[in-house]
């Protein structure tokens, strides 16, 4: 902070005498600099917290692809409840609903969907899993990769051939260091030849599908006897075509249902706006919570210093004797105050950026990392805060007489 030159006190000297009354009452300072770290650490970590999440949640989305429509069985509307809530189903979709999509001249590929859980076993070991039913375009569109084999087969998608693809997890768990590809597996109460594995994807969307098995959308209908599918995902042919592509599949579904629009139309664009701005909201509260104990620092420098101008009435009484103006007495309290606050930000940016780097190692998974502009607000609000609460005092102190102030009145 630069002060401007008054009569009697150098600024240089302002600044001398504030940092030897910060020195001189070391476990007052500490204590002011443990509250203001504190504050500007929680600031950090939470905006982090909360950022990351929402960085996390866009990203699983944008793993999708970038133009994609999920089609759910069900129209979206207000029934009552925790919103949103799918209305009933008047009529399931079905493969040749998917089928009929490819009509569509925006349409690129249809992978359609049926999700169930059973028990996977192989020689005597058995896991139940996630099941997934779907078809050859499903690897593309989802962007999947093969560790080893070849996925599902393309083709008739009602035909059910007794083919799967186990994720790594899966595989690893039942086989080990055996070969997998080629051996036959038990899902439920049929077999299966272990076609392929997927390479290690993790959690997308809330399905692992390193511990997953996929068969067949056919093979799934018969296994779980349910020919209703779980969802449709279509993948356009640009981003540009996207609404277009939309409309066209509200169309084809509303004509085959005779007349009744009881689909619920998700684009990925307005997943990733929706979550965004939810999270960012969240992100901001998370962060106008963690400023409010910088706040609480900020009252606590008021009330050390102004304990400080009691005990400091003789010094002031003199720097007034020698030439110190009004302004001047005023403009060393505040300088105290900002050493304090600006010492406590950079130890609480410390104290964040090691919390960060440690939340990070403990979750490697989670992209942990708190935005610039985090670092940046959290060291605004401490300086505001202790040049805001520094006011007080140093009115008080800048308002005493000099003749009582040397008497210790």
């Amino acid at each position: 902070m630069t002060i401007p030159h008054s009569p009697g006190i150098h600024p240089l000297d302002i600044l001398r005498l504030a940092a030897r009354a910060v020195l001189a009452y070391p476990s007052r300072a500490a204590l002011i600099l443990l509250a203001m770290s504190i504050g500007v650490g929680a600031v950090v970590m939470l905006t982090g917290l909360g950022d990351s999440a929402r960085r996390y949640v866009v990203n699983q989305f944008a793993s999708l692809g970038t133009h994609l429509v999920i089609v759910l069985p069900g129209r979206s509307e207000t029934v009552g409840g925790q919103p949103p809530l799918l209305g009933e189903t008047p009529r399931d979709l079905t493969l040749d609903d998917a089928k009929a999509l490819l009509r569509s001249r925006y349409v690129v590929r249809v992978a359609p969907l049926i999700v169930g859980e059973s028990p996977v076993a192989w020689r005597g070991l058995e896991r139940d899993v996630t099941i997934l039913g779907a078809t050859a375009d499903l690897q593309p569109v989802r962007q999947l990769v093969l560790a080893e084999g070849r996925f599902l087969p393309g083709g008739d998608p009602r035909s059910a051939k007794p083919l799967c693809v186990l994720g790594s997890k899966l595989r690893n768990e039942l086989f080990g260091n055996a070969a997998a590809v080629g051996q036959w597996v038990t899902i439920g109460d049929r077999r299966y030849r272990v076609a392929g594995v997927l390479a290690s994807k993790g959690h997308s969307v809330g399905i692992d599908f390193d511990d997953i098995a996929l068969v067949p959308v056919a093979s799934a209908q018969a296994l779980f006897d349910s020919y209703g599918l779980f969802r449709v995902l279509v993948e356009t042919g640009g981003r540009e075509v996207v609404q277009a592509a939309a409309d066209d599949i509200r169309s084809t579904i509303k004509m085959r249902h005779d007349g009744e629009d009881d689909v619920t139309i998700i684009t990925q664009d307005s997943v990733l706006g929706t979550f965004d701005k939810i999270l960012r909201t969240l992100t901001y509260g998370l962060s106008g919570i963690a400023a409010i104990s910088l706040v609480v620092a900020g009252i606590l420098i008021m009330n050390v210093m102004l304990v400080s101008v009691t005990q400091r009435t003789g010094e002031i009484g003199l720097l007034k004797a020698i030439g110190a103006d009004t302004i001047t007495i005023r403009r060393l309290f505040l300088t105290e105050a900002l050493l304090l606050s600006g010492l406590g930000a950079l130890c609480g940016l410390a104290l964040g950026w090691l919390g960060v780097l440690v939340m990070g190692r403990l979750y490697p998974g989670f992209p942990f990392a708190a935005p610039w502009w985090a670092y940046a607000s959290a060291v605004v609000i401490a300086m505001s805060a202790g040049l805001g609460f520094g006011v007080l005092p140093a009115a008080r102190a800048a308002r005493l007489d000099p003749v009582q102030a040397l008497a210790r009145r």
